[in-house]
């Protein structure tokens, strides 16, 4: 009777071996996604190879060194964009909370403004007072007699060159050179 019972744990514990071997492969065939390739598709470039990871969308380029081959991330300009939305989004509710909170300055005050500009700098003491408009004069130097007699001689000079120069023209043009 010992060989049977030995020969049914056997045989049970080998049921119980097969029923995890298959739960196991159909855990593992679950994982697996659907397509011949598996997980990632590769596409040849002139660097290298362009990896495409199709669980998460992730994309790298693998290039082959002296070390292997090696993948690097390339950089998602959409993850940066969704991450800035996001800021952008918390950023309009923090402000949407503190507008619903009640404003902190209210439309109107209750003390008028100052007639003066306060940041305007104040004018010194020691100036002389102004005065009235009718009393103001109004001072020019004339010129003396020896600036007449230089504009003069100036003015004549410049007389006598230009009729000169309108004598050389007429005679230029009647031919009398």
């Amino acid at each position: 009777m010992r060989s049977v019972k030995s020969s049914t744990t056997s045989w049970l514990a080998a049921a119980v071996l097969a029923a995890v071997a298959a739960s196991g492969g159909a855990a593992a065939a679950q994982s697996a996604p659907d397509g011949d390739n598996g997980r990632y598709t590769m596409t040849p470039i002139p660097e290298g190879v362009l990896r495409l990871d199709t669980r998460t969308g992730a994309v790298s380029t693998c290039t082959k060194n002296e070390a292997g081959w090696a993948c690097y991330a390339v950089p998602d300009e959409r993850s940066a964009l969704d991450a800035e939305i996001g800021r952008l989004q918390a950023e309009v509710e923090k402000l949407k909370g503190e507008l619903a909170a009640g404003p902190t300055v209210s439309g109107k005050i209750d003390e008028a403004l100052p007639k003066s500009d306060s940041l305007k700098k104040a004018e010194p003491q020691t100036r002389e007072p102004k005065v009235a408009e009718g009393d103001r004069k109004l001072e020019i130097p004339l010129p003396s007699d020896q600036d007449l007699d230089r504009a003069m001689s100036f003015l004549e000079k410049a007389w006598r060159r230009l009729i000169d120069m309108a004598n050389r023209v007429q005679k230029d043009v009647s031919g009398k050179i």
